[in-house]
């Protein structure tokens, strides 16, 4: 929202009704309440499998019935249960603070990268190479340089790292290289464990990580319909203690759920249901994330899709059973298939961002994100930041009120004035939104300042940030608490 309009609403000056933005809607009710039904029915009927003694201990305990050792029948009143016992908000906080810098709640959304692709496209050479650990130093910098971004995923996997568990160690590199929340992900609940204690360091003790959460785990089920005993032990240490974690299935249509969407979208939302229940069994009132990340398989290419109506459908009608469930949301924006930061990632990255603005998908990730999920390319985390300030002023509508009206400085102008020298216009004139990247001069001056396209605006901006910005560094005391954390066995 511009400063302006922001300020106004803070300070109660006008209402939300006095304010008009574009509207969208994917699922009724009634739809909710009907992919809810298949949700439990596949639950109860088909069932799901729990790889882990533990959680199967647990579900037994609470109703359900285990065959064939691992084979779980969820009754429907557990599901809802743990629907009731999860918060319906969380606060991502800056780190080292008690500044909150992605609130997870509503319909307001927050963006950030993705994480763990093998290729990084380098800005400097315009080559698609392995990523190395410099490299995603470099691609946090850019992260905490564009205020658009509320928070980091690793965005690559460091081919030269030569240490073993090298998540700890990328989360350590991405702790030191950005104030802004980081969703991790990890091995093992050895992993977890060691990284949570990193971030506590940093946040001053556990009590203030848990009060004020600076990281959030991601994980995932196993479609379709299979919990893995790995990913189950890092859910259910998150659930114990008392951290935030997305679990989010990602099914791929045609491929491990069934092509239609409404059959993809009830089969995911099942595996997310499962994986909510375990969690609330082991500590109700653990903050939990709603997300799901349908794909659909080309059936020419074979890949699994990042870009096209019907993903990005599927975020819309994710965001809206989150809603519905009264949970935060995880989505999707900012990713292309193409392999390379031109014309097709400009126009999928457009797309995403503003269906994720107009469906309020709460944390938004994979910015940055080409060639359907195997390359991170900072230019294009950079031009996603100008799309987003650009498209979340448009969602954020105008106002109705008399100010905005402006019907005495339209009498005071009269038929044939100008508007450019009166109050009105000095005080709002600020409120339009400016580009810090795109290009609005007339030909012959645009030629004048060197003709440059975007491409080579772009490309000379995100130069610019990998060579200047500079964190805030971490402590000296927490800096050597991460390198004792680090050299313990796994």
């Amino acid at each position: 929202m511009s400063a302006n309009l922001s300020s106004l609403k803070e300070r109660n000056v006008i209402t939300a009704s006095q304010v008009v933005a574009p509207q969208f809607a994917m699922l009724s009710t009634e739809g909710c309440q009907e992919l809810h039904r298949a949700s439990l029915e596949i639950l109860r009927h088909t069932g799901v499998r729990l790889h882990h003694e533990a959680a199967l201990a647990l579900v037994r305990e609470h109703g359900a019935i285990i065959r064939d050792d691992s084979l779980a029948y969820l009754p429907p009143a557990l599901a809802e249960w743990a629907l009731r016992q999860a918060p319906s908000s969380i606060a991502l906080c800056r780190r080292g603070g008690d500044e909150v810098v992605a609130p997870l709640e509503g319909r307001r959304v927050s963006f950030g990268t993705g994480s763990d692709c093998p290729r990084y496209l380098d800005p400097r050479t315009g080559e698609r190479r392995p990523f190395t650990m410099a490299d995603v130093e470099d691609c946090v910098r850019v992260v905490d340089a564009v205020p658009e971004l509320s928070f980091c995923m690793s965005m690559g996997i460091p081919a030269d790292l030569g240490q073993p568990n090298h998540y700890r160690w990328q989360f350590a590199r991405m702790l030191s290289n950005t104030t802004k929340p980081i969703v991790f992900v990890c091995d093992d609940r050895a992993d977890c464990e060691a990284i949570v204690a990193m971030a506590a360091a940093a946040a001053g003790g556990m009590e203030q990580l848990r009060k004020n959460p600076t990281l959030l785990l991601y994980s995932e089920p196993s479609s379709p319909l299979r919990q893995s005993g790995t990913a189950l032990e890092k859910l259910m240490y998150m659930a114990e203690a008392g951290l935030p974690v997305v679990h989010s299935p990602a099914p791929v249509q045609g491929g491990t759920a069934p092509v239609t969407l409404a059959g993809a979208l009830a089969q995911a939302n099942a595996e997310v249901l499962s994986a909510l229940v375990i969690h609330q069994l082991t500590h109700a009132g653990a903050p939990f994330v709603y997300g799901c990340g349908m794909h659909q398989l080309d059936m020419k290419t074979t890949i699994s899709v990042y870009a096209s109506p019907e993903f990005e459908l599927a975020r819309a009608a994710v965001a809206e059973m989150g809603r519905f469930y009264g949970l935060p949301t995880w989505g999707y924006a900012g990713d292309s298939n193409s392999c390379v930061m031109d014309e097709e990632a400009g126009a999928d990255a457009a797309f995403s961002i503003l269906v994720a603005l107009l469906a309020g998908n709460n944390l938004t990730h994979d910015v940055g994100y080409l060639e359907a999920g195997l390359t991170t390319s900072p230019e294009m985390i950079v031009f996603c930041g100008e799309v987003i300030s650009m498209e979340r002023r448009f969602v954020e509508g105008f106002c109705l009120d008399e100010d905005g009206l402006a019907m005495s400085t339209i009498h005071e102008v009269g038929p044939g004035g100008n508007y450019l020298t009166t109050d009105h216009t000095l005080r709002h004139c600020r409120d339009l939104w400016r580009p810090a990247l795109f290009n609005r001069f007339r030909g012959d001056r645009w030629a004048k300042a060197g003709g440059k396209r975007l491409s080579e605006r772009l490309r000379e901006k995100t130069v610019a940030i990998l060579d200047s910005h500079r964190p805030e560094p971490l402590p000296g005391n927490v800096r050597d608490e991460i390198d004792r954390l680090l050299a313990e066995p796994a």
